[in-house]
């Protein structure tokens, strides 16, 4: 067997991965990146890009339908799903070469083939011995489904339903969270009839409560039917369709049934617990530095328990690369990472919610205030309504915003600025605001939560 010598060995090139070579190359140290797949990994390929480009897609065709209230005559005459594929995989495939070349800049050396953890400083690939003073474990994440429930013929995963080539009439999904909202809201846009099927109380049930309670009349306002605080109990399917049953006895027919209930750590295989990591149900165990059990290795994104995203994963990398560095990075814990649901309407959010605020400082120490976007005049233009939420600890800092509506993800910065910073509504509530921008309404938020609304009673 050849043997190969680096600084830093990576197993995993998906969001974590790639950006803990490319900030440990930075720094000064030879790295070997490991992919059995496509550099880029889920997100690029099969998760955040495709399924936003078949957002983008949903919002054109809601748009093209819409036009005439804004005085545009258009003509919609359905989804084109192959040219829907190309606009998608254009994107794809500029990002891909873009992120191939941006490693070659870096001289980090890319592997191909399955990777397998075979003592703490080594990874064989192949017949490749790939030897690293450290090691990052970063390999990712798989859909789920759950005990009983096969995946095959009409009952698909996410990454099967980006692959179809044909707009199913009538679909079933369950799970109600970010990935089931998503491909549900794409569907709803394309024509399709959509029912949800989510077993806790509330669509979107990791956002504050409220926001929760708006989805789900956002999305009944626009006819997509849901069943919530029901359980599945079981699928049957035929040449012609699904019929999938619930706990309470219901039935739901349909086209497909997507399953959309999480994804689960891409560990097996990889001879972590052999050379004796700590795992639990597939996790990789961490301190709160994102070092394993053993010296010298490390593990990165969604095999680490907590928030599965991409922008967490590259978090982690980073700071894995720096800390490897001894640059001794902050350590960011997971209520402080922004979050974003991209369906219509979007949701975003970072810090505590209300409750977990309540959790933690008691009843009488929280204070909230939910600024209404119908006061917004960007949010009427673009006709969409929701809210923004800010809880603070009184007299002291805001500890949580959560948004709902049209495009609110594009207001997380400032948010996650304010949270992070911990900052007082009274420090930031004299920032300017351009007029009008949906921006304005996080600005009126924080004034009204200070004590001088504006626009607000």
């Amino acid at each position: 067997m050849s043997e190969q010598n680096f600084d830093l060995v990576v197993l995993g090139a998906g969001s974590g991965g790639y950006a803990a070579a490319l900030r440990a190359s930075e720094l000064g140290q030879s790295v070997a990146l490991i992919e059995k797949g496509k550099v880029g990994g889920t997100c690029l390929h099969v998760g955040c890009i495709p399924t936003k480009a078949l957002l983008h897609s949903a919002e054109i065709a809601d748009n093209a339908r819409e036009s005439a209230k804004f005085g545009v005559k258009a003509d919609f005459q359905g989804i084109d799903i192959s040219a829907v594929k190309e606009y998608r995989e254009g994107i794809i495939a500029s990002k891909w070469k873009g992120l191939q070349g941006l490693l070659k800049a870096r001289k980090i050396t890319t592997i191909e083939g399955q990777g397998r953890l075979t003592s703490p400083t080594t990874v064989q690939v192949g017949d490749q011995i790939i030897t690293g003073k450290n090691v990052i474990l970063a390999t990712g994440s798989y859909s789920r489904t759950l005990p009983g429930l096969e995946i095959g013929g009409r009952v698909i995963t996410s990454e099967q339903a980006l692959q179809l080539d044909f707009v199913p009439q009538k679909v079933a999904v369950l799970g109600g969270g970010v990935i089931g909202v998503e491909f549900s809201s794409v569907w709803k846009s394309w024509g399709a009839d959509v029912t949800i099927i989510e077993a806790l109380p509330h669509l979107v049930p990791n956002e504050d409560e409220s926001v929760s309670k708006q989805f789900e009349r956002a999305f009944r306002k626009r006819g997509i039917d849901f069943k919530i605080g029901t359980r599945f109990q079981s699928v049957t399917q035929n040449e012609n369709g699904v019929v999938v049953t619930l706990e309470d006895g219901s039935t739901v027919e349909a086209e497909l049934l997507l399953v959309a209930v999480g994804r689960g750590p891409a560990t097996a295989g990889n001879g972590f617990e052999e050379v004796g990591v700590t795992m639990d149900r597939g996790f990789v165990i961490t301190d709160e530095r994102l070092r394993t059990n053993i010296p010298g290795v490390y593990a990165v994104g969604d095999i680490v328990p907590g928030l599965q995203l991409a922008h967490r994963g590259f978090q982690q990398g980073i700071f894995v690369a720096e800390e490897i560095a001894g640059l001794n990075p902050i350590v960011v814990s997971d209520s402080d990472i922004p979050k974003v649901t991209y369906s219509d309407p979007e949701v975003a959010s970072i810090g505590l919610s209300t409750a977990k605020a309540v959790e933690k400082y008691g009843e009488d120490a929280v204070q909230s205030y939910d600024y209404n976007l119908a006061g917004n005049g960007k949010s009427h233009i673009l006709e969409t309504s929701g809210s923004i939420k800010v809880v603070r600890v009184k007299d002291g800092p805001v500890v949580g915003v959560h948004m709902i509506g049209a495009r609110v993800g594009e207001l997380i910065g400032e948010a996650q600025l304010a949270v992070n910073w911990e900052a007082y509504p009274e420090d930031v509530a004299p920032f300017i605001h351009a007029h009008p921008t949906q921006n304005e309404a996080l600005g009126e938020a924080f004034l009204a939560i200070a004590g001088k609304p504006l626009h607000a009673i």
